[in-house]
């Protein structure tokens, strides 16, 4: 099995994950000074899973206010130039850090031993849904029989509809999945399909909203299927074992942010706007300050400190993945997390 279960869950250009995006680097000079200040500096190379938008809001503001200099950091941001790069780039050393999906290292490390591990969560929650327009009445996986559901052709995509179908006492026979690749908003308002598996709550519903459509939506996680992280930061076995200073001060850093894009919102929102790639992904700043919104909640909870990740919620996922048959062994939940104290 080696389709990468995340890597194609996008729809038109508004999600998080994809191909074709050029190396975007940050070149923000507080990052670290002049020229001979910067040499000081480590240098990291931080690969993204899509084009900037909300979700990495924190990341630029925590170079733009110096957040990296001040641990000893000159924090390269990168967009990806391939589906996977955020993953495969760390694995073979040629980035440090990357952000990317909790149930591809799961599969990375269970399927071919990749020596990556996650460092921290980034969005405490799922933010995949089940979405529809308003006037074809689906709220569950009930409603979902005798329907045809559009997705990008994952094996995960596949797994979460079986699984929240049988957790709700319905036949996931009795669905037809529509492989529809990246054409999953297009395919729903077009009525090719009655709905999709796929967007993203924080994306794809502002701005189906902003261009007038109705919408209802559930996340796989309301049925049965456990809670994962949307988002994950991951390092290399390598690095974790040498440099947990540096990944410390990386952490700090993003905590940081974190706290300035919680607290100034609008304004770390401007900073996003102000690096984004207008060439490959220009951001609607309406669709960017909805997503913000959702956003927020999501990546600190009451119950989860922004970054923070449980070995419970690895081995929800290891066993459900394995029980669906995503995954042919099961890994340790030491393989695919580790806790860098900062």
């Amino acid at each position: 099995m080696k389709k990468r279960f995340l890597a194609l869950l996008a729809a038109g250009a508004m999600l998080l994950t994809g191909c074709g995006a050029q190396g975007a680097a940050n070149s923000n000079a507080e990052a670290g000074g002049d020229g001979g200040a910067k040499d000081n500096l480590h240098h990291l190379t931080v690969v993204l899973d899509w084009y900037p938008n909300a979700l990495h809001a924190f990341l630029y503001e925590a170079q733009e206010k110096g957040y990296f200099a001040e641990q000893g950091l000159d924090v390269d941001i990168q967009s990806p130039a391939g589906v996977n790069d955020a993953m495969s780039m760390v694995a073979a050393g040629k980035a440090d850090i990357g952000l990317y999906y909790q149930q591809d290292v799961i599969q990375a490390r269970a399927e071919q031993n990749v020596p990556i591990k996650s460092i921290g969560a980034v969005v405490q929650g799922p933010l995949n849904i089940v979405l529809s327009l308003k006037d074809k009445n689906i709220t569950s996986p009930k409603d979902l029989e005798g329907k045809t559901v559009g997705y990008a052709g994952t094996e995960l995509s596949e797994a979460l509809i079986r699984s929240i179908m049988k957790n709700s006492g319905a036949d996931p026979d009795s669905v037809k999945l529509v492989d529809v690749g990246f054409d999953l908003m297009s395919s729903m308002t077009t009525g090719n399909v009655d709905a999709t598996i796929g967007c993203l709550v924080n994306h794809e519903v502002p701005q189906m909203e902003k261009e007038g459509f109705e919408v209802n939506y559930f996340f796989p996680d309301d049925f049965g299927v456990p809670k994962y992280y949307e988002g994950i930061f991951l390092a290399s076995d390598e690095m974790i074992d040498n440099e947990p200073d540096v990944l410390a001060g990386f952490l700090t850093a993003c905590s940081k942010g974190f706290e300035d894009f919680k607290n100034s919102t609008d304004e770390v929102l401007q900073v996003l706007l102000d690096n984004q790639d207008e060439a490959n992904f220009a951001l609607d700043p309406d669709v960017e300050k909805k997503s913000c919104e959702t956003l927020l909640p999501l990546m600190e909870t009451a119950d989860a400190k922004f970054l923070s990740q449980t070995e419970a919620c690895w081995q929800e996922n290891i066993d459900w993945m394995y029980d669906e048959g995503l995954i042919s062994a099961k890994p340790e939940v030491s393989d695919v997390m580790v806790t860098i104290a900062y």
